[in-house]
Formats: C-alpha cells, structure tokens, sequence
C-alpha cells in the first residue's frame, strides 16, 4: 500500500520539477524501483501525476495552487492583518522559541518581535527568515526542504525530521481556511509540512482573518481542538467563534 508519507514524498519532488525518475525517486527515498512504479501507478488512477517511461510528470495545471501567489494576497486585508499580527507578537516572552510558519498573516507579526531577550524564531519560510533576520537580537533557525518558489517556503520530510530535534514553546500559523472544526489548506502536497508544523509545540497560535471562515479547502490539518488560540479580527463570524471557543480554543479579536 502506497503511505501517505511517501505519497507526498513524490509529490513534492514532482512539484519542484515538474518531472521524475524511478531511479532517482528510488535512491532518494530508499526504496526499491518496483515499490516506486507501483506508488507513480497509483498516484496515477487518483489523477495527481502521469505517467512517462521511466517516470512521471505533472501538468502545470494540475496542481497550480488554489491559493493566490504571496505578493498578490500581501495587500489583501492589510489592516487587519497587521492588528492581528501585533495581537500574536504579544503572546510572544522573552527566551521563547517560537515557529513562524509562513504567510502573509504571519509577516505581520514579524515587524513587532524585536526588543525581546534571548528569542528564537524557527521558520520553514526563507522570506520570514529574511524579514527576522532584521532584528539582531533574534536567533533565526530555518528548516530544511524542497523549494516552493511562488511562497519561498520549503517543504518536506528534511524539514520535519529537523523539527522532530528541536523544542518550541510556540507554533503560529496563518491559516489558508478556519471553520467550527478546525484548520483546512489548498495544498495538498504541504500537507505532510503543514501538519509538522502544526504538532511542533505545545501551543498552537492561529492568525486568520474574518476572509479565512468564508472558505472551504480540500485538505484536513487539524481539529479545532488542537488549536490553543486563535486571533482574528472584528468581522469573524460569531457563530464559528463561539463554536471553537466551546471546543477550548481562546480568541483574541483585534
């Protein structure tokens, strides 16, 4: 049976290239050709990939994101993204060791994290990287991975094995999707990241503003109840909120 893991694997090595090769997939992940052939086969009948001698691509089309590139959702909701990123940096204390995971939500608490002693910012994203990196009193850790070019965020199993070895005291991460039940994204193939992310603390920080609840999204990330707080803004709908708010998650509405 092909593993969710591997399954992801692959995915995210087609997505960089857009093609792959049995041998190259099989040495990378330490498994035998035939196991490979079969996982590119299967993937196949799901519609993900398709198949070529000796390998697989996949069409451009096929797996563009649903979510709009960076710079374009960096002017969407700007106002309240920068409340809602003042509000987390707040939740931030000296000696932490926070994960940033990127996004346009959580770019905006960057700008309010400085003046703090002895912070450590882990991130999976090379422009949160940069933008901390202007804060010289923070130590800036960045995960390993495969390339995401329109996000600059880097995926797969390099990063989370890396995040396996490391405490945090804090996860923030800016939602693609927020209903009653929990956290859902575009992408499948950062699942396997995205999720890594979300487990890596014992506190798990939501940014999301009202624009997120609108949404439905094919991936399932996490259940309400792994969320420790959530920050929003004003325009969240009630309903949604006191529905995670019954489920123990705390909200700040900015």
């Amino acid at each position: 049976m092909l593993s969710v893991a591997r399954a992801e694997r692959l995915l995210d090595m087609l997505q960089q290239d857009r093609s792959l090769t049995v041998t190259a997939a099989a040495e990378y992940l330490g498994v035998s050709p035939s196991t490979i052939r079969r996982d590119l086969t299967h993937l196949e009948s799901q519609g993900r990939l398709s198949r070529v001698y000796g390998g697989a691509v996949i069409e451009a089309s096929a797996e563009d994101p649903i979510e709009p590139p960076r710079l374009a959702r960096k002017s969407e909701h700007a106002d309240a993204k920068r409340q809602i990123g003042q509000a987390a940096a707040r939740l931030v204390t000296d000696n932490d060791t926070i994960l940033v995971a990127g996004g346009t939500t959580t770019d905006a608490m960057l700008q309010f994290l400085g003046g703090r002693t002895r912070l450590t910012v882990l991130t999976n994203n090379l422009q949160t990287a940069v933008i901390v990196s202007q804060h010289p009193e923070i130590t800036v850790v960045v995960l390993g991975g495969y390339l995401r070019r329109d996000e600059l965020s880097l995926l797969g199993h390099l990063g989370v094995e890396a995040l396996s070895r490391l405490n945090v005291d804090r996860a923030f991460y800016g939602a693609y999707a927020v209903d009653a039940d929990g956290l859902m994204g575009a992408e499948f193939n950062e699942t396997e990241t995205d999720r890594a992310l979300i487990s890596a603390a014992p506190e798990l920080v939501v940014l999301a503003d009202s624009s997120k609840f609108s949404r439905r999204a094919p991936a399932r990330l996490a259940s309400a109840t792994e969320i420790s707080t959530l920050v929003t803004d004003a325009a969240a709908p009630v309903a949604t909120l006191d529905a995670l708010s019954a489920q123990g998650v705390r909200i700040i509405t900015c």
